[in-house]
């Protein structure tokens, strides 16, 4: 048997130009079969198809058409984000443009680690997050000292903003919203920090009466420990939400900020989803308060338009990183590091790591700050649209006008047990994708646009069937 060809080198431009033929043929043939947004028949069919198509995982002698079966059965049991009728998750269909490059990305297979595996990415990265830290931090006083580190997404990126508190504190503890992201509270398991306190949120976003109440409370029950490694006593973290993950809400940022620093406390917004508001002209005044954080969640693979993984962790203050500094003498020598070669190891908690800097670069290269800011726009215009119709139909009831561009309804009169057997059964047809949100007590339908080529027809599309399908 020949030896396989490599993706990079003077040969794989060549080796991959017929296989990507491969995958295109795949992936259409594979929508076609899957022929919606979701194959039907429910899982135990999904995997018996995928069984099928796999058969032995690892044959004795492998066989040609692999990457042609595999990526058609991949794709005939994929959910796609592309389908106007798959709306249930922050999923968003990548940007074909941003694709290709992640495609580039893996051909050249940079690894982020160190500056001798990833000479021009690493200066692309660090070109790229400071200008979105720039575009997070524009109206406060220094934005040019604030940086960004990519990172998987929110859940890292959340994670990431704890550590870096606990760490420039003798001790930290974490306040946030009944409202927050799981994420923050599995933050605070994982790192080893007091129970969180957990605010009230009785309108789907932080009470600040609660919150101040919070604040008061544990001010005067915090112990003093010794002196931090920057000189400080411990204190509260206070996480706020920029895009709630069940309603697309948006707690008071200015207000909040307002509190954190009348109670001297750190504050950090989760804006995975909301983020992307800042390209939008618009939209953007929603995100007032943003730039008071110490540190906020943004994820380009929600409204970004990027593959997974592409989130990152906007910092205020780069003097926070220093935590993460470590030393390895096969990546980072001090001898190489005075030399002038960079250091990367203290950019994340991984070693390893992909360059997904250059999709994202890619992406605001072509499209820019106004081409970006017009699909933010189409979806929060197409939300509007799908809150109208189904509070114009006798049939629906409307939990609330979107913020972003999240619409939860349900069918009138219907019970919970109804609510979720509709969403089951279109799921089971492969018919449409809806998510599920329980609010106020009661168990919504879930759409969530984040399709810009989604049209108005589509929306009453995903209405009737909603109507169809639901029990009499």
């Amino acid at each position: 048997m020949s030896t396989p060809p490599l993706a990079s080198g003077p040969e794989g431009p060549g080796a991959l130009r017929p296989l990507l033929d491969t995958v295109l043929d795949a992936l259409r043939d594979g929508r076609e079969a899957r022929g919606g947004p979701l194959p039907a028949g429910g899982p135990e069919s999904v995997a018996r198809r995928l069984r099928d198509a796999v058969a032995d995982v690892l044959p004795e002698q492998g066989t040609e058409d692999a990457l042609r079966v595999l990526v058609q059965a991949l794709a005939e049991g994929a959910a796609d984000p592309a389908d106007p009728l798959c709306v249930a998750h922050l999923h968003c269909p990548p940007l074909a443009v941003a694709t290709a490059a992640d495609l580039a990305a893996s051909a050249l297979n940079p690894s982020m680690d160190s500056w001798d595996q990833a000479p021009a990415a690493s200066e692309l990265e660090a070109l790229v997050t400071e200008a979105l830290a720039t575009e997070v931090y524009k109206r406060a006083n220094e934005p040019h000292k604030s940086t960004a580190l990519v990172t998987t997404g929110g859940t890292e990126s959340n994670q990431l903003a704890l550590l870096l508190a606990r760490e420039a504190y003798a001790g930290v503890r974490l306040i946030c919203g009944a409202n927050a992201h799981h994420s923050l509270l599995r933050a605070a398991w994982l790192l080893g920090l007091p129970d969180p306190v957990v605010v009230p949120a009785p309108a789907g976003v932080m009470d600040l009466a609660a919150l101040d109440e919070a604040l008061t409370d544990c001010g005067d029950q915090r112990l003093r420990r010794e002196q931090g490694p920057r000189g400080s006593h411990s204190t509260l973290l206070v996480a706020a939400t920029a895009g709630t993950t069940d309603a697309g809400l948006i707690d008071p940022l200015p207000d909040i900020a307002d509190l954190c620093e009348a109670h001297g406390t750190r504050l950090h917004i989760d804006a995975a989803y909301g983020g992307g508001l800042l390209f939008s002209d618009h939209h953007r005044g929603k995100l007032d308060g943003l730039d008071r954080a110490h540190t906020v969640t943004l994820d380009l693979h929600k409204l970004g338009w990027q593959p997974v993984a592409a989130g990152l962790l906007a910092v205020k203050d780069p003097h926070d990183l220093d935590a993460l500094s470590h030393r390895a003498d096969y990546l980072n020598a001090d001898d190489d590091t005075e030399a002038g070669l960079p250091d990367l190891l203290g950019r994340s908690l991984r070693t390893s790591r992909r360059p997904d800097i250059l999709k994202v670069a890619v992406t605001l290269k072509t499209l820019g700050r106004a081409g970006l800011g017009a699909l933010v726009d189409q979806v929060c215009a197409r939300a509007v649209e799908l809150a109208d119709l189904a509070e114009a139909h006798p049939g629906f009831e409307l939990y609330d006008p979107p913020t972003l561009s999240t619409v939860l309804f349900r069918p009138a009169e219907a019970s919970d047990e109804a609510v979720a057997t509709v969403r089951r059964t279109l799921l089971h047809e492969g018919r449409a994708v809806l998510g599920r949100a329980l609010l106020d007590d009661r168990l919504w339908l879930k759409a969530t646009l984040l399709n810009p080529h989604t049209r108005p027809g589509d929306l009453a599309a995903l209405l009737k069937l909603v109507e169809g399908h639901t029990p009499r």
